[in-house]
């Protein structure tokens, strides 16, 4: 039989929850306040805990950090009348079984119990000093690599934690982090899962034809408009739509994107007809959307909305951890598309792998990867197949010649960090005179220096320029 080990404040209902599991075959003891649960695990073995959040001397968390320190083979249960998803993270985050609201469905409360008492280890019960973990699968079903760095497994917990839930996601990285990948991971792990996932690039999308793109048109709606057109909301119909770039949308779309989250209806172009529509909104983005909103580029009410929960694609540089999981995926796509039979990388691979930057992240690693196996005609990927900008300095040319000067390796050169280092002070002395003429009219920055807005938000954000 379980032991189970209540602390809950409220005598009637914990009461109640206790002659429930009783009555499903555990053991029940109970108590009211973080110390006392502490004293009786000191002379009892508990399989699991079930502590309300707030207690009269302390907090369900401060129990769940004692109880891991302590006595990681226990599992633990929080329960609380607040919905708070940055609770849930933490909680999750310092080895919470699972975090749920009051008033609970005690069918809800007794398959969670089973659960959490399931998986608990036997091996780790026997050894109270060995720090529980949870194991995650390097590579998950379908082409998805978690990996099993720190920040992977972290950003694995925050997935598999709104997965269930319909809350409209942001997904925030770098160019080529794999934000879609992320985003197709949530939508697997949901309850939408069987439904379709309609991926769609804005910044692909013609700015005259983006609405329609999306919401649909009637026939007649426009110049060209010779049918009837279903949007990608209504495609996505019981499923998930990712919006990639999102920042690239028009004043005018990101209008009609608000009113289809906030009503849960759509208008096709030149219609008259409300459509339901039932989607979950995955949006993603490597802009500064906080910066286009104070700019009046993007609308803040719609980051709102789309920015339920955050995750944070992660650039390869800060992963290196997982280039083995990744390169060794990217090798087996390589190998089945270009039909080869590569096995893998020689140890001169590996070191140039491991000290390269990543600046295009798993796009680039990719693209490297393919391009190596194409040209590997034995087991390994050796040094040759790989291009020379990957191992060789961007400094290290046999020859310059800009302008009237011209420079030779025998001459005494800046290193290519002084050049770098000279530049970038330039460029943010030059960004910082043009935003003060103008004012910090953004638009009117971004056209002097001729260029794009994105580009400037980027760079006002990297040199710290508000």
């Amino acid at each position: 039989m379980k032991h189970i080990l209540l602390v809950e404040d409220d005598l009637t209902y914990s009461r109640i929850v206790k002659t429930f599991l009783e009555k499903n075959g555990y053991a029940v003891q109970t108590c009211v306040k973080v110390k006392d649960a502490q004293l009786m695990m000191a002379s009892n073995n508990f399989d699991l805990i079930i502590a309300d959040f707030r207690l009269p001397d302390g907090t369900g968390m401060e129990l769940l950090q004692w109880t891991k320190s302590k006595y990681p083979h226990t599992q633990v249960i929080l329960i609380t009348h607040y919905s708070d998803i940055r609770i849930a993270i933490k909680a999750m985050k310092l080895g919470a079984f699972e975090y749920i609201t009051k008033p609970i469905n005690p069918d809800e409360l007794l398959a969670t119990v089973k659960e959490s008492l399931s998986t608990t280890n036997p091996e780790i019960q026997n050894s109270p000093t060995t720090p529980q973990k949870p194991s995650l699968p390097k590579v998950a079903k379908g082409s998805y690599v978690i990996g099993s760095s720190a920040e992977a497994e972290k950003l694995e917990k925050h997935i598999q934690l709104v997965a269930p839930t319909d809350l409209s996601v942001l997904v925030l990285g770098e160019t080529g982090t794999g934000k879609e990948f992320v985003s197709r991971r949530i939508h697997d792990l949901s309850t939408r899962k069987n439904g379709p996932f309609v991926a769609i690039d804005c910044g692909a999308l013609p700015r005259e034809l983006a609405g329609s793109e999306l919401f649909g048109h009637v026939k007649g709606a426009f110049t060209g408009a010779l049918d009837h057109k279903t949007g990608h909301f209504e495609s996505a119909k019981g499923g998930t739509i990712f919006l990639d770039e999102i920042g690239n949308l028009s004043y005018e779309v990101q209008i009609q994107l608000l009113r289809a989250i906030q009503e849960r209806t759509i208008r096709k172009i030149g219609g008259n007809k409300e459509i339901q529509i039932d989607v979950r909104i995955i949006a993603a983005t490597n802009d500064n959307l906080i910066l286009q909103s104070g700019d009046g580029h993007f609308r803040e009410d719609l980051y709102h909305r789309l920015n339920e929960f955050t995750l944070h694609a992660i650039p390869l540089r800060r992963r290196k951890e997982d280039l083995e999981d990744f390169s060794q995926q990217f090798l087996e796509e390589s190998n089945q598309r270009l039909n080869k039979s590569v096995s893998g990388f020689t140890p001169e691979v590996w070191e140039i792998f491991l000290a390269y930057d990543w600046p295009g992240n798993l796009r680039e690693l990719r693209n490297i990867i393919k391009r190596a196996v194409l040209l590997t005609s034995g087991g390994l990927v050796e040094k040759d197949a790989l291009p020379s900008d990957l191992y060789e300095p961007s400094g290290q040319v046999s020859g310059f010649n800009n302008g009237n000067s011209s420079f030779s390796m025998n001459d005494e050169l800046p290193s290519p960090k002084d050049y770098k280092s000279k530049w970038v002070e330039q460029e943010k002395e030059l960004i910082q005179k043009v935003l003060n003429d103008t004012k910090f009219n953004k638009s009117k920055t971004a056209r002097i220096l001729n260029m794009d807005r994105k580009t400037l938000y980027s760079k006002m954000e990297k040199y710290g320029l508000d």
